[in-house]
């Protein structure tokens, strides 16, 4: 079985795909910050860190890595005239600079393995310009080059992945869902009629992470209900 490390592993998408990949029999070394769950079994191990410290220590990783996913994210909708510079400077330090420190900190331990996947996230609104999302997006759009480049200069022994979800039932969404009028709103904007969830998405970073995958390095890949390619 393979070891992986999931970075936000106590909440949404991350603590989902941790759950499928304990359930399949792999070992996962998962990060929280704020969040907390209790390990539900001996498979997942939970360890602070917080990625925007300057300095990142993570003293807790298993020798050899399969795979890492980096889930840490935030979805900020303001005006643009209404956002200040500082709060593009601290989506970037969590959504980039962070992924950066994980990245950098955990390549010794991936080369280690036989072929070792790494799985990034983004926004379907880097692609398809949405209202007010230009704090997200700028970002996201960062996360996005570092995949393509990362993927480039690592290949051929470590496969590099971003998935690029539209809305998404999670706890980091919950103030656009909480009703049943923004629910219905958010699902008609999307071609398959209803928002994403957790699941979701984790099935297909579990499937990047996979040796099923073996063949996809590079890729940005939309799971969105149809929202970045059709209008219907």
């Amino acid at each position: 079985m393979s070891q992986y490390l999931i970075i936000g592993a106590s909440s949404g998408i991350g603590k989902k795909l941790s759950q499928m990949l304990c359930e399949n029999g792999h070992t996962v070394t998962g990060t929280y910050c704020r969040n907390k769950s209790e390990s539900p079994n001996s498979l997942l191990t939970y360890h602070h860190l917080d990625v925007t410290d300057e300095n990142i220590t993570m003293d807790f990783l298993p020798d050899t890595l399969d795979g890492l996913v980096y889930c840490p994210g935030s979805i900020n909708l303001k005006p643009f005239g209404r956002i200040k510079p500082e709060e593009f400077t601290a989506d970037f330090n969590l959504q980039l600079t962070g992924a950066v420190k994980v990245i950098q900190t955990a390549l010794p331990n991936l080369k280690k393995s036989a072929g070792p996947s790494v799985v990034l996230f983004s926004t379907v609104a880097v692609n398809t310009g949405l209202n007010f999302h230009t704090q997200v997006s700028v970002s996201k759009g960062a996360v996005q080059g570092l995949t393509v480049s990362l993927a480039a200069e690592l290949a051929p022994k470590v496969r590099v992945n971003c998935i690029a979800p539209s809305l998404t039932d999670t706890p980091l969404a919950a103030s656009f869902l909480n009703t049943e009028q923004k629910a219905e709103a958010g699902a008609q904007r999307h071609p398959l009629k209803r928002v994403g969830k957790a699941e979701d998405i984790a099935a297909m970073a579990e499937f990047l992470l996979s040796t099923k995958a073996g063949w996809i390095t590079g890729q940005i890949i939309h799971v969105d209900g149809g929202m970045s390619t059709l209008k219907i």
